[in-house]
C-alpha cells in the first residue's frame, strides 16, 4: 500500500482550483488513471496497490464507475478554472490495470473522452501483466482507442521472478506481445535489474529475450529497496543479500550496450526506444513538468504549478465520490526555487537535457568540472544544454547535487 501521503494544505471539498492559478490552455494535458488492484503484492513494490483481502469494503467491479465520477468532477473543476482541454496522453497504471475486464478500461477511457476529449494522435497506454493479455483483451483495448501496451516482463529468469514475487509465466510475455501486435498496438517491455541472486549473465539473458521480442520501447529500472516492503525486511533479516551498486552499474552499462546495438536509443536514464516516435510521451510530460490530472486512489496531479494527491484507500476514495466530494487529500504550491530545483532534477535525466541558463549560482560554476569529469557532454554544454554522458547517467544523482548546489 506504499508509504504515507505527503503533507500539504487542506484541499477544498469541491476540488476547486485557486482563482489566481495561471493555466495555459495551449499546453499539453496528460491524464493518468490509477488502477490499484493486484493479485499478489510483489515483495519490492511500494506503490499504492491492494490485493483482494486488503480492499475492506471497496469493490473492483464498481471501480470504473467510481473513477468516471472523478473524471466528471474534474471536467467541472477545469471548466471553472478555464483550463479544460483535450488529453494529449492517457496512461493506465497501477497495480495491474488488466486485472479489470477490458470493457471497464474502455469505459474509463470513454469518460475521459466525454469530459475532456482525446487529441488527435494521442498516445494512450495501458500497463499489463503478461498473464492477463490475450487476443480478446488486446483487441478490445485497441478498439477503445488504446495505442500502446506496456508489458511487465521484469526478467526472463524464473528464479529472479521468484525473488521479486512475480507470479507470471515468462513464456506468456511473448504471447502478450504477439496479441498486442495483432491488435495493432505499439509495445513496450519493462525490465528490472539488480535483484538478489541475479547475475550479470542472468541479466544478459533477460535483455536478449526482451530484444528478441522486437518491441518498440524497453524500460530497464534498477531495483530499489523501499522501506516498509517485504524485500526490505528480508534484507534486514539477512534472508537475502542487498543489491550491489557495482553490479547494478555493470548491468546498466550492459543494457545500454546491447540495446544500442539492437537499434534502441536512450532518451531517459531508464528508457530506450526505436526512434523518437516510440518514446513514451506521457512520461516525458512528467519529466518536462507539463500539466496532468491523476485519477484514482492515491493519484497525484499537477496543473498550473499546483499539486494535489488523492486519498489512498479505494474505499475512502469511493466514499468521497459517492458524497459528491473531491477525493483530494491535500495540495501544495511549490515556490519558484522549489520548481527550479525540480526542473533540474527531472530534465537532466532526459536526452534533450536542460538549458544551462536554468542553472543558477554555484551550480553554474560546476558545469566545467562536470565536463572534465566526463559526466556531461562538453559539446552539448557549449551549445547551452546539459546532457548526461553514459557515466553521468550512472551518477545522475551526483550530477544533480552539483547543479543545484
Amino acid at each position: 500500500m506504499g508509504g504515507p501521503l505527503p503533507l500539504g494544505d487542506p484541499a477544498p471539498v469541491d476540488g476547486r482550483l485557486p482563482a489566481d492559478l495561471a493555466i495555459d490552455p495551449a499546453a499539453d494535458f496528460g491524464v493518468y488513471l490509477h488502477v490499484p488492484f493486484c493479485r499478489v503484492r510483489c515483495g519490492y513494490c511500494d506503490f499504492n496497490t491492494y490485493t483482494a483481502s486488503e480492499l475492506r469494503g471497496a469493490r473492483q467491479d464498481d471501480f470504473a464507475d467510481t473513477l468516471a465520477a472523478e473524471v466528471r468532477l474534474a471536467g467541472a473543476v477545469m471548466d471553472a478554472a478555464g483550463g479544460r482541454r483535450a488529453a494529449s496522453t492517457v496512461f493506465f497504471g497501477g497495480g495491474t490495470p488488466t486485472l479489470l475486464p477490458p470493457g471497464d478500461l474502455a469505459r474509463m477511457l470513454e469518460a475521459v473522452r466525454d469530459e475532456f476529449g482525446i487529441a488527435e494522435g494521442a498516445e494512450v497506454s495501458v500497463e499489463a501483466n503478461p498473464d492477463t493479455v490475450d487476443d480478446t483483451v488486446a483487441r478490445t483495448l485497441a478498439d477503445a482507442g488504446v495505442t500502446r501496451l506496456s508489458i511487465g516482463m521484469q526478467s526472463a529468469r524464473q528464479h529472479v521472478l521468484a525473488v521479486l514475487d512475480r507470479t507470471h509465466d515468462p513464456l506468456n510475455v511473448a504471447t502478450a506481445v504477439a496479441a498486442a501486435r495483432r491488435a495493432g498496438l505499439d509495445v513496450s517491455v519493462d525490465l528490472i535489474y539488480g535483484a538478489p541472486g541475479e547475475s550479470l549473465d542472468d541479466w544478459r539473458a533477460s535483455l536478449e529475450a526482451a530484444i528478441a521480442l522486437e518491441p518498440d520501447h524497453i524500460s530497464a529500472y534498477a531495483l530499489i529497496v523501499e522501506d516498509g516492503t517485504k524485500l526490505a525486511r528480508q534484507i534486514r533479516s539477512g534472508a537475502v543479500a542487498e543489491p550491489s551498486d557495482d553490479l547494478q552499474a555493470d548491468m546498466y552499462e550492459l543494457a545500454d550496450e546491447l540495446l544500442g546495438a539492437a537499434g534502441f536509443d536512450w532518451y531517459e536514464v531508464s528508457n530506450w526506444s526505436r526512434g523518437v516516435s516510440h518514446r513514451s510521451r506521457h512520461n516525458l510530460a512528467y519529466w518536462r513538468g507539463t500539466d496532468w490530472w491523476g485519477f484514482g486512489p492515491g493519484a497525484h496531479s499537477h496543473v498550473g504549478g499546483l499539486r494535489w494527491w488523492n486519498v489512498k484507500h479505494p474505499a475512502a476514495y469511493a466514499q468521497r465520490l459517492a458524497a459528491l466530494e473531491s477525493p483530494a487529500a491535500a495540495r501544495e504550491r511549490p515556490d519558484e526555487t522549489a520548481r527550479r530545483l525540480e526542473s533540474v532534477l527531472l530534465r537532466s535525466r532526459i536526452r534533450d537535457g536542460l538549458a544551462v541558463s536554468e542553472i543558477l549560482g554555484e551550480g553554474r560554476k560546476a558545469v566545467a568540472s562536470l565536463i572534465a569529469d566526463g559526466l556531461i557532454e562538453g559539446r552539448d554544454a557549449v551549445r547551452g544544454r546539459i546532457v548526461l554522458t553514459l557515466r553521468g547517467r550512472l551518477l545522475a544523482d551526483a550530477v544533480v547535487r552539483s547543479l543545484t548546489a
